[in-house]
């Protein structure tokens, strides 16, 4: 009996496997990699989606999932000063290291009319990574994980979404720290819609 005789293993279409090859002659080796998008300045949605199309379309890295929109108060102003964010979190699977997976993510943000003047400013647009492939690294340059994802309900909620088995390196599991911290503040928007395009 060779080895390939056994009836109860079926072949593996040509299609697919040339799939499968196309994708590791793209990205050999890569990480995964979280991503957290928002928006509070002109057309949320548009510079949301414009983001994603941004990633996909990097050199050594593949858009793998995308989460529901959120709608969100903004972080660290007060109440009603200015609109409500939309969130998202984009996982990747990227050959690039954590910096110039950055430079990448302010790339983007330049190419998105973002100005960095002030904290907690609004924004056209804000891509930060939350984690690097399990990396905890105190680099003040990208510190990994985010310092802020673990009390991030805006940040937790959509990646829960996305893998409800994720953890936040050194703090825990998605899950628990969202029982812990609640979803006070993030809304859902199922009439909105990122996609992946191919």
């Amino acid at each position: 009996m060779t080895p390939n005789s056994d009836p109860t293993v079926q072949p593996v279409p040509a299609s697919v496997v040339q799939q499968v090859d196309a994708a590791d002659t793209t990205l050999h080796n890569p990480k995964t990699a979280v991503l957290s998008i928002g928006s509070n300045l002109g057309n949320r949605l548009e510079s949301l989606q414009s983001a994603v199309d941004a990633l996909a379309d990097t050199p050594g890295m593949k858009v793998t999932a995308v989460s529901p929109v959120y709608e969100t108060e903004p972080w660290g102003v007060e109440p009603g000063s200015q609109p409500a964010y939309f969130n998202a979190v984009v996982v990747v699977r990227t050959t690039l290291p954590p910096g110039s997976l950055l430079e990448r993510g302010h790339a983007i943000e330049e190419a998105l009319e973002r100005v960095r003047e002030e904290r907690w400013e609004p924004r056209p647009i804000d891509v930060d990574i939350v984690a690097y492939q399990g990396v905890v690294s105190d680099d003040p340059q990208l510190t990994l994980p985010h310092p802020r994802a673990h009390e991030r309900a805006f940040v937790l909620v959509p990646w829960h979404d996305v893998d409800p088995a994720a953890e936040v390196p050194g703090r825990g599991s998605v899950e628990e720290l969202l029982r812990t911290l609640g979803t006070e503040g993030v809304t859902a928007r199922p009439d909105l819609e990122l996609i992946v395009h191919a």
